[in-house]
């Protein structure tokens, strides 16, 4: 049996055991760089590993870590982390509740648009399920609603901050998908590459995430229409409209002044996605010092968890960078690339089994996960074959948010399930999710045929 043959072998082996250790609940970080380390050992003794391919490894570290882009990273997730720990996400939750409450569905309208606010200020699911968890849901279900629909609405939301900018998953996929669109050009001959950049993620995700809003709160509609006994109005007394109008303004105004100015900065090209970053986290700051909740506590609680946040997401890009480097070594590209190009179809037949694989992970591995593994070893071969790398991007993007509602292992699920009310069965919590999944693929469906959904918007914007 050949070398090569042998090492083709021992990648597929390497994907298959990786995903089978992921599966298993094994560091993530430190499986892939351990894993990758042994297949190497086993290539090198089957003579289809060099392992001088190793020396490259320090290069590729060291370039991570002078990548400016990735800088915005910690900065969204302190600016995120500030609101958060602020209390101005609650404020604007119960306000706004209060104020579309009194029209039947209209609390979950409410929530459908604060998670929107949530995306565009704090990018943190987490954060958006846990806050709108604990304040929206037993409301919701005080005044009557289907615990499915108060749930699905609720887990849904949230995950809009993994597809609305600044999306820390959009910094990542940015990055990732200039290196892989640098690598296909290459390969064409094409020594100078068009970029493609963060802001142009950014602002290609924003049309498609709003798309999924929308259609979020018409799916509330037509419940409140098909079933008014699953969504009913808020009772007059418990709404409150005393004042109400102002107490809105004064929650909503803030963090939409944060929003304009960290897309605006982009929109208007005075700033770069790591400036607007800045400026998002030294805004925050600003907004909680305007509510008298800014103090020394405060900011060291912030700060440990966004270096807490941030060194779990490059300690995954690092073993990740190191898996990749072996997997190429052994030849796992090439079958990759051998692979997608002869199935039927063309781009649209590799694009196909790509978009499943990334869909039927999501079930059980988080959206990092699955994108520092599928990203480089697919990424060039459909931009060689004819990918728009935004299109790619914004389709990636919304095939990995639905990660965080597919059970058994979605995130959003378990963060609601730990702050839910004893009488909301995990099962409903399931079943609830299945009709936003259904949006969410028919927003994947759309963007997917028509691919100005996507590009347009950066396009005129940055006039290209």
């Amino acid at each position: 049996m050949s070398t090569l043959v042998i090492g083709e072998i021992l990648s597929v082996l390497l994907l298959v055991s990786s995903l089978a250790i992921l599966m298993l609940g094994f560091g993530v970080a430190f499986s892939l760089a351990a894993i990758g380390i042994v297949f190497a050992g086993l290539g090198a003794v089957f003579g289809a590993f060099e392992f001088r391919l190793l020396q490259a490894l320090p290069g590729r570290l060291y370039a991570i870590m002078q990548n400016e882009v990735l800088v915005a990273v910690p900065l969204f997730i302190f600016m995120g982390t500030v609101l958060e720990r602020s209390g101005i996400a609650e404020e604007l939750l119960e306000a706004a509740g209060r104020l579309f409450g009194r029209v039947r569905g209209g609390i979950a309208i409410s929530v459908v648009l604060i998670g929107v606010l949530f995306a565009a200020s704090t990018g943190i699911v987490g954060a958006a399920v846990v806050t709108m968890g604990l304040i929206s849901l037993p409301l919701m279900l005080r005044i009557g609603y289907d615990a499915r629909l108060a749930t699905g609405t609720i887990t849904a939301s949230a995950t809009l901050a993994q597809i609305i900018p600044p999306a820390t998953v959009l910094v990542f996929l940015g990055d990732m998908l200039q290196a892989a669109n640098s690598q296909a050009q290459l390969a064409r001959g094409n020594m100078a590459p068009d970029p493609v950049s963060v802001g142009d993620l950014f602002f290609g995700a924003l049309v498609p995430g709003l798309a999924l809003a929308a259609l979020y709160i018409l799916w509330v509609i037509v419940v409140a229409v098909v079933r008014p006994a699953a969504c009913p109005a808020m009772p007059a007394a418990e709404a409150g409209a005393s004042r109400l109008v102002g107490r809105v303004l004064w929650a909503m105004l803030p963090p939409l002044v944060l929003v304009v100015a960290v897309l605006g900065s982009i929109l208007g090209g005075v700033a770069t996605p790591t400036e607007s970053a800045s400026v998002g986290a030294v805004g925050a700051m600003a907004l909680a010092a305007m509510r008298g909740r800014l103090d020394r506590e405060m900011l060291a609680g912030v700060s440990r968890t966004t270096a807490r946040l941030t060194s779990m997401a490059f300690l995954l890009l690092l073993g990740a960078s190191l898996y990749i480097l072996v997997f190429r070594g052994l030849g796992g590209d090439l079958l990759v690339e051998g692979l997608l190009t002869s199935l039927p179809g063309g781009l649209h037949g590799a694009l196909a089994v790509v978009m499943t694989i990334v869909f039927l992970l999501g079930f059980f591995l988080d959206p990092f996960e699955i994108m520092f593994i599928i990203i480089p070893i697919a990424g060039p071969v459909l931009i060689t074959l004819g990918a728009d790398p935004l299109w790619l991007g914004v389709l990636i993007a919304l095939n990995l948010q639905t990660s965080f509602l597919t059970p058994p292992f979605g995130f959003s699920l378990f963060y609601l399930r730990s702050v839910a009310p004893p009488e909301v069965t995990t099962g409903q919590i399931y079943r609830g999710i299945v009709p936003f999944v259904v949006v969410q693929l028919l927003v994947l469906a759309a963007v997917w045929l028509m691919p100005a959904i996507a590009t347009e918007l950066p396009r005129r914007v940055f006039g290209y």
